[in-house]
């Protein structure tokens, strides 16, 4: 997995669930019993978050091995990660790997399906997750749709420049934004500059300013189309986006358009995978 994960954030997962002490394993005093526990899907999935669980588990004091990667399609039954431990370490850590590899598998099936409906009707377009994650799952979220083939659309703030509407307000509009143009590339010249737009003729009226992306907002597929062939004619180097309302019943469609990007939330809301978790003596 190439999304870093700090050992500060496995920690404070295992503490918000374990602050102090397991009542329950101290109760029946069943702490140092030896254990195992194996994991596997219900139903065929994209599995990720695995490398998250093997660390929780890790830190609670289990020896861990994975016989999958985030990002790899799992068959149901089909056992990827085995843990051995004391019951102690086993049950402090298994809610919360499962908990993170069911939401992050969700996450990446979606995201996997979604791109492979895109890519039959373009082969090339890229699927862009926001960062209108649940607040506090940034590490996690965007982790398990790189994990189902997605890329980030933006990580934050600080990272890309991207020009909203509720920006332009400031700018006397989309006019005033335009003459900005060279005073953003001079701010940050190495940066790309990219733009919200609500209409082809917004969208090439910022091609012409030189602008790097455009971002469509829930355009149709008509006007998605006429968009690309506009854009392209003027500068065939910017990016068009398609954003708002993509959702894996519409990606091969809106793909069909010529897009260069896919941009969507749906991949963060969904059903859970279901990953089974065996706990034996």
């Amino acid at each position: 997995m190439s999304f870093h994960i700090s050992q500060r954030f496995i920690d404070e997962l295992l503490e918000e669930d374990c602050p102090y002490m397991d009542l329950t394993v101290e109760a029946l005093g069943i702490g140092r019993e030896p254990g195992l526990l194996t994991c596997h899907p219900k139903a065929a999935c994209v599995v990720a978050g695995v490398e998250v669980a093997a660390r929780l588990l890790e830190s609670s004091g289990c020896r861990v091995a994975c016989e999958a990667a985030s990002g790899d399609r799992l068959e149901a039954g089909q056992v990827f990660l085995r843990a051995e431990g004391s019951a102690g370490a086993i049950h402090r850590s298994l809610k919360i790997a499962q908990n993170v590899m069911e939401y992050s598998s969700g996450i990446a099936t979606r995201a996997a399906g979604m791109l492979e409906s895109a890519r039959k009707a373009n082969p090339h377009v890229q699927l862009a997750v926001t960062r209108k994650h649940f607040p506090g799952t940034k590490r996690l979220s965007l982790a398990a749709a790189q994990a189902g083939g997605a890329i980030a659309h933006r990580l934050g703030l600080s990272d890309s420049l991207l020009v909203f509407d509720q920006h332009r307000v400031f700018t006397g509009g989309l006019d005033g934004f335009a003459a900005r143009v060279s005073e953003c590339r001079k701010a940050f010249p190495e940066q790309k500059l990219g733009a919200e737009v609500a209409t082809p003729e917004e969208a090439l009226l910022l091609a012409r300013a030189g602008i790097d992306s455009i971002q469509c907002e829930r355009f149709t597929c008509a006007d998605l189309e006429e968009t690309v062939r506009g854009v392209k004619a003027v500068n065939a180097a910017v990016q068009v986006l398609a954003a708002g309302g993509v959702t894996g019943e519409n990606a091969e469609a809106v793909a069909a358009t010529g897009v260069d990007v896919l941009v969507t939330t749906w991949a963060y809301f969904g059903k859970p995978a279901d990953i089974k978790m065996v706990v034996s003596a």
